[in-house]
């Protein structure tokens, strides 16, 4: 068997990760890497932080910091949250490291020495106030697809269109403000379609096992024709470009972060060229769809122009994971933070990993919502992988004192349940060889369901009066199958396993495609049974979903601009609309009507009654005796059966609020406003 190296995409370190970045890349990838432990197969999982680029400048110059700070600060955030999610990474490392800036320099001088790269020289924008040329995200506009301004010049986060900067409508730098204009500039460029005929043999004709996201996004771009890409840019935050010729410029940040995974390697061993030239291992990226191009085409690329390296056997790409039904966020902060998940819902990691997992976007998008996490928690991990569990070392501690009984002859019902159980692991096996981590976690579960069942079926709790030989048989394999179950949960719930391990006496877990029964030795005392997990309860996720409702009106009132001005009128106009102060004397609501208020106001003329559709944000005892503003000339018209004698003025606020308008001071009723 190879050995196997595994890498996950490096996340920018200018921010936290959040279940998005978990579902689509950390989990399956440390799902894979502790199932082939298990297995006994050497192992290299790499992981890193991606510290340049331009969202980095971006942050550090928001917060009046530099980028050293600004990666400096949420690498350890992000390392830390993997580290205590149980992300079992060989080596977490970083592309600020002295390693990787020697090694991406070599690398990058490697392929210029050999003639690999082109040079060309092309217009780009330029900011004349800054002295600066202008990354895309460093360009803000006018969407020309949506109309929505703050579109970047690399993509509308408004309508998810793609974009260059020279499509902006009314572009501005986000330096200065001010206008940026186009300056010729020279770079090098990486001839991707000298690289066309090997790429399209290595994946369309020798990997059509790639999952259909991947093999379809490669063959699109394929097929439209690989175009030379630059690998440097006019940046002060990077790696320099070590040729001479080339001050004020850096390693793009697409050319840079991949050769972190190779980096890293070297931190993490002196044996690492093993992991990435001999053939005899085999490499795998784990990465989110917005990557399939860099390391199915590009990285890839880089590799052949640099020669002696292996390209990855696979790249399991997910789908995207979207929040309570709608799409994560970063700038919106509309995620579920690692960091945050981790300090309010202490010790549920595994229950995290869990439902993340039977919600992967394995194929197609998909969705979290706290109410199936809750849901998850209670029915499955509670109700059936817990339940199974704590039934049986219960019952070993009542009738046994906890020590494992020794078992008798097996019955039909037992030899069933035991290859019932063989017959689900092998299952499980294949779907994690072929990355199917959502069906295996299915598989996993239906190994605690045939457990529950049975126990339901032998009922030993009837037999120990009867036939206690029998019921040491029972218990046994149910202890035995408790083993199986540490062992096979282990890649998706690791503290459980272990806690299980610990409890069951088991040292050291196994994996076996067979499922062995002979896992606990006869006569020895199994640990007092423990609570693997517990009911998560209403307030928990009602805390959840309440701080996402305030994300949701912080962004609301954010995003709020003023509707467009209304056509032009002639001041005669408006000199027919008559405005008075009135005051509030009686308000109750309208029978059956939800939205309506009946008040009485006092005009300074003898009352009138007015009703009004501001029902939902205002009670009636909270507007007695309130000065509010009124058109006193409409005609009167009936609502709900009353007459309405004119209309009480209202604002709607960002957040959909209607406040009524009142004067500032005391007017006396019946007043003109005008």
């Amino acid at each position: 068997m190879k050995r196997t190296l595994i890498t996950s995409a490096l996340p920018y370190a200018n921010g936290p990760v959040h279940i998005g970045h978990l579902a689509g890349v950390y989990v399956p990838a440390d799902i894979y890497a502790r199932y082939l432990r298990l297995k006994g197969e050497e192992v290299m999982f790499i992981g890193g932080s991606d510290e340049h680029g331009v969202p980095i400048t971006i942050k550090a110059r928001e917060e009046g910091v530099t980028p050293q700070d600004i990666v400096d600060r949420y690498h350890k955030i992000i390392k830390d949250s993997f580290e205590e999610l149980g992300i079992s990474f060989d080596i977490y490392g970083r592309t600020t490291s002295k390693t990787h800036h020697k090694n991406a320099a070599n690398f990058f001088r490697t392929l210029y020495d050999k003639g690999e790269f082109i040079e060309k020289t092309s217009e780009q924008l330029y900011d004349p106030e800054a002295g600066e040329f202008l990354a895309d995200r460093y360009v803000v506009g006018t969407c020309p697809h949506c109309g929505k301004d703050g579109a970047y010049g690399d993509q509308c986060e408004a309508c998810g269109s793609s974009l260059s900067p020279s499509e902006l409508i009314n572009p501005k730098s986000r330096l200065s403000g001010s206008t940026p204009v186009l300056k010729e500039t020279s770079h090098w460029y990486l001839p991707l379609d000298k690289w066309e005929p090997k790429l399209r043999e290595w994946i369309l004709e020798n990997h059509k096992e790639w999952r259909p996201n991947v093999y379809g996004q490669c063959k699109s771009w394929l097929d439209m024709g690989l175009q030379p890409r630059a690998v440097s840019r006019d940046l002060k935050w990077g790696i320099p470009v070590p040729v001479e010729g080339a001050e004020g410029k850096v390693l793009y940040v697409w050319f840079d972060a991949p050769i972190g995974y190779i980096s890293n390697t070297i931190d993490a061993t002196p044996e690492w060229e093993k992991w990435w030239k001999d053939p005899e291992t085999r490499m795998i990226h784990f990465i989110g769809k917005d990557n399939i191009v860099f390391h199915c085409i590009v990285f890839p690329a880089m590799l052949l122009a640099h020669g002696g390296y292996n390209l990855p056997e696979n790249v399991p790409a997910n789908e995207f994971l979207n929040l309570e039904d709608d799409k994560i966020s970063t700038s919106r902060n509309w995620a579920v933070w690692l960091h945050e998940y981790l300090r309010e819902l202490p010790g549920k990691q595994d229950v995290l990993r869990y439902v993340l997992t039977a919600n992967a976007p394995e194929t197609k998008d998909n969705n979290f919502t706290w109410r199936d996490f809750q849901a998850r928690n209670n029915n499955e991990l509670v109700a059936i992988l817990g339940n199974f569990i704590n039934r049986a070392t219960v019952l070993v501690h009542k009738y046994y004192g906890g020590m494992v009984p020794t078992p008798g002859n097996f019955l039909e019902a037992d030899k069933a349940m035991i290859e019932e159980v063989r017959e689900t692991i092998k299952s499980l096996s294949e779907n994690l060889d072929n990355f199917k981590f959502r069906e295996g976690l299915k598989d996993a579960m239906n190994v605690a369901r045939i457990g529950n069942k049975y126990l339901a079926d032998t009922e030993p709790w009837k037999l120990i009066k009867t036939d206690p030989e029998r019921t040491a048989t029972i218990l046994n394999l149910a202890l035995q199958l408790c083993a199986n179950l540490a062992v096979i949960f282990e890649p998706f719930t690791p503290f459980t396993a272990a806690k299980l391990a610990e409890q069951l006496g088991i040292k050291e877990l196994k994996w076996d495609l067979t499922g062995k029964f002979d896992i606990i030795p006869d006569g020895i005392e199994i640990a007092k049974p423990e609570l693997l997990f517990e009911k998560i309860e209403d307030s928990v996720v009602d805390f959840q979903i309440n701080k996402l409702e305030e994300i949701k009106k912080h962004n609301q009132l954010n995003a709020w601009k003023p509707s467009p001005v209304k056509e032009t009128v002639e001041f005669p106009a408006f000199e027919k609309m008559d405005i008075r102060v009135g005051k509030v004397l009686e308000c109750e609501k309208v029978p059956k009507a939800d939205k309506l208020l009946k008040f009485k106001i006092d005009d300074g003329m003898g009352g009138r009654t007015i009703v009004s559709g501001i029902a939902k944000f205002y009670a009636p005892e909270d507007l007695l005796g309130k000065e509010v503003c009124f058109i006193a000339n409409f005609a009167p018209r009936k609502l709900k059966g009353v007459e309405s004698q004119g209309m009480i003025l209202s604002a709607e606020d960002a957040d959909g609020r209607l406040v009524v308008i009142s004067p500032s001071g005391p007017v006396r009723p019946g007043a003109s406003v005008g």
